[in-house]
């Protein structure tokens, strides 16, 4: 090991086996965050670091490494935390594995504690076990990972990514959570934006800009304000504007498309969610 390495250029030393699959992306809503998901069955890694944090979740299998001079198992349910330039390799126990990582740089980690936490963060976030057992952060974490993956609902995996990143530091590095006060203002003007705005590919750093929050605290009281987060309160509207359309009888992929949806399926998935009924089976029956 000459010194620290992308996580593609660990993979790259030993090649895939029939039957395992890896698959690099970029988080495009955070600059410069690579992302892995992938299955191995006998893929090894040698020992080696990143300039970078390893955050990730176990989906299936089980993974065993060696760092901080102690060997580790990483389950489904388990989240996997590496700190800048820790030694570990990588290797399947029992089977093989299924796991989704993340290798945000310490900058990140610095401002989502900021954002959790209400004050400026300098020092070294410290996640105190390299794996621990957090079934519903785990949750968190995959959902916001599969969404950055699918590339379809850019607020979507913006807004999850950053509350599993501060899941993490609140319960797993000692960040402290700052206290949550009434923000009825702020959360109105953020309403009254996306009820404005709701067609268009909306970042939650404007969201926030626009309330005068850092994006955690908007997250927690748009939330307790509303009853929905703002990526939740995004869908609602646009369903609820796709409703208009499709009762002026406007084709759903045409709606879809004028609403903010990726495409008619993604229209669907949402519409269904809060309807019971698709797209086109609510547009006949209101023109019936």
């Amino acid at each position: 090991m000459d010194g620290p390495v992308s996580q593609a250029e660990a993979l790259a030393a030993t090649p895939l086996a029939r039957g395992e699959r890896a698959r690099f992306f970029a988080a495009s809503r955070f600059e410069g965050l690579e992302c892995l998901s992938a299955t191995f069955v006998t893929h090894a890694y040698a020992p080696h670091t990143h300039d970078t944090y390893v955050i990730g979740n176990l989906e299936a299998g089980c993974e065993m490494w060696n760092t901080r001079g102690a060997k580790h198992y990483a389950f489904a349910g388990d989240l996997v935390f590496n700190q800048p330039l820790d030694v570990h390799d990588g290797m399947p126990a029992d089977g093989g594995y299924s796991y989704r990582m993340t290798y945000p740089g310490l900058d990140v980690i610095r401002l989502v504690a900021g954002a959790v936490s209400g004050r400026i963060v300098t020092g070294t976030p410290w996640f105190r076990s390299p794996v621990v057992h957090d079934p519903e952060g785990a949750r968190l974490f995959s959902a916001a990972h599969a969404a950055l993956e699918a590339g379809t609902d850019g607020l979507a995996g913006e807004e999850l990514l950053l509350r599993a990143y501060g899941r993490c530091l609140v319960l797993h590095a000692d960040i402290p959570q700052a206290g949550l006060g009434r923000e009825r203002g702020p959360v109105q003007r953020v309403r009254d934006l996306i009820e404005a705005r709701y067609a268009e590919d909306l970042k939650l750093t404007e969201l926030a800009h626009h309330a005068g929050l850092s994006t955690h605290h908007l997250i927690r009281a748009f939330r307790r304000e509303i009853g929905l987060t703002p990526h939740a309160y995004v869908v609602d509207v646009r369903v609820r504007r796709a409703q208009d359309r499709l009762r002026a009888g406007r084709a759903p992929a045409e709606v879809a498309a004028e609403v903010g949806f990726a495409d008619q399926a993604h229209l669907t998935r949402a519409f269904k969610a809060r309807l019971a009924v698709t797209p086109g089976a609510y547009r006949r029956a209101v023109k019936a």
